[in-house]
């Protein structure tokens, strides 16, 4: 019994920590969001265009600027205040989902608009997935770290399976441009938790 309780203590041993606490709530609301855009998206474009190589394209662009501009946004995370850049961007994200959701839900989505608006999204992502990823350090400091990326990780991937089935359901019921607000208002978690974190406990890292 003391075997199984030191083992639970361990495997969740990151969450003890009020912030990342905080963190990985919101980054959990975040995540199936961001899952139903992907479906939402891709499902926009094969409706827009019943093209495999529009929707291919869309891709492309969305994910281009994270593989030209990926070591630049590690720079830019590792010489700025990691939290306020984290809620900088995370806002960005919720208004370029609120956006497209808006175009979608009056019936104004034109194929251009998903272009633009993938492509605003990559070039966001650029700067948010590397600061995301080097502020879990600063949430729990060295001890913890191997911990918190574990569950990071745990947490990323039952998003990808939980995301999709909610977008299909929800495309199903509500349409599309459903996906997109839900998205949108999925970042208000994250941006709770980011800006009601406790920064005295923090361990940030010199730029």
């Amino acid at each position: 019994m003391a075997g199984a309780t030191s083992l639970r203590k361990d495997t969740f041993a990151s969450l003890s920590n009020p912030n990342f606490r905080r963190y990985f709530a919101g980054q959990s609301v975040s995540n199936i969001g961001n899952w139903m855009q992907i479906i939402g998206q891709s499902w926009l474009v094969l409706q827009l265009t019943g093209s495999a190589t529009a929707l291919g394209a869309v891709v492309a662009c969305q994910t281009l600027p994270v593989l030209l501009l990926g070591a630049y946004g590690g720079v830019v995370a590792d010489r700025s205040d990691k939290r306020r850049l984290l809620i900088k961007l995370m806002a960005g994200k919720g208004v370029l989902a609120l956006i497209l959701g808006l175009l979608v839900v009056s019936g104004a989505a034109q194929l251009w608009h998903v272009f633009v608006l993938a492509a605003l999204l990559g070039l966001t992502n650029c700067f948010e997935m590397p600061t995301r990823q080097s502020f879990v350090q600063e949430i729990v400091g060295a001890d913890h770290l191997r911990n918190a990326v574990s569950l990071n990780s745990v947490l990323i991937n039952a998003a990808r399976t939980v995301g999709p089935a909610a977008a299909g359901i929800i495309i199903a019921t509500g349409g599309i441009g459903a996906c997109f607000l839900i998205n949108a208002a999925s970042f208000i978690a994250p941006l709770l938790s980011l800006s009601t974190m406790d920064t005295a406990s923090l361990h940030p890292s010199p730029p």
